[in-house]
């Protein structure tokens, strides 16, 4: 309210939301290399959790989810020093399931593989997520999304497009169940046409 004169560029419609009367210029949605990742048309039948483990991330969703639907899940994550009690209490215990397999935090350089061979990518989180990158590298990579609808992410996911939108934990299990309606190269080209680096920067220009 104090500084009008500021113009501002938001990464989602849903990150204004805690701040409705900012001048907002525009909204320009995160972009990456189209090159960065390829293309990948077939997995190798895993679930994958790609991020932070955190209470907000909620991995022990994804954990659930993949129990019940019963597919392996391999979790790429890493624990920062405020979410160690988190990890210790909360998640080490689950990962005694033999369909569980934690990997811990990947480089860059391995995320395309990681992704690209996965059936799907798990996003249930629970918090007003600003934009979520990993789910545009999902897509990059061909690999179809099952979120919940927190912040960004009926923004980012067409819903029995390029992923699900979920509510519950039975929602995303039946979703998984559903993932060979999803097509891959409609996942790749959603994100050609929508969430590559140039036009992220050209919007930028504008």
């Amino acid at each position: 309210r104090r500084w009008r004169q500021y113009p501002l560029v938001s990464i989602s419609n849903a990150q204004r939301r805690p701040l409705p009367r900012a001048n907002w210029l525009a909204t320009v949605h995160h972009g990456i290399p189209m090159d960065r990742f390829g293309f990948s048309s077939a997995s190798e039948g895993y679930l994958a959790f790609l991020g932070r483990i955190s209470p907000e991330k909620q991995p022990d969703c994804a954990i659930e989810i993949a129990r019940r639907a019963g597919m392996p899940l391999k979790i790429a994550a890493k624990v920062d020093p405020v979410d160690q009690t988190y990890f210790d209490r909360t998640i080490a215990p689950l990962l005694a399931n033999p369909l569980v397999e934690f990997i811990g935090e990947i480089p860059e350089r391995n995320k395309n593989a990681f992704l690209g061979q996965a059936k799907a990518l798990l996003f249930p989180i629970d918090w007003p997520e600003p934009f979520g990158l990993v789910m545009i590298e999902a897509m990059a990579c061909g690999l179809p999304v099952i979120a919940f609808p927190g912040g960004s992410v009926c923004e980012i996911i067409d819903d029995g497009v390029t992923g699900f939108i979920v509510d519950t934990i039975e929602d995303a299990v039946d979703a998984v169940r559903r993932l060979d309606t999803i097509d891959r190269r409609t996942c790749r080209q959603t994100f050609e046409r929508r969430f590559t680096a140039r036009r992220m920067a050209s919007q930028y220009v504008d």
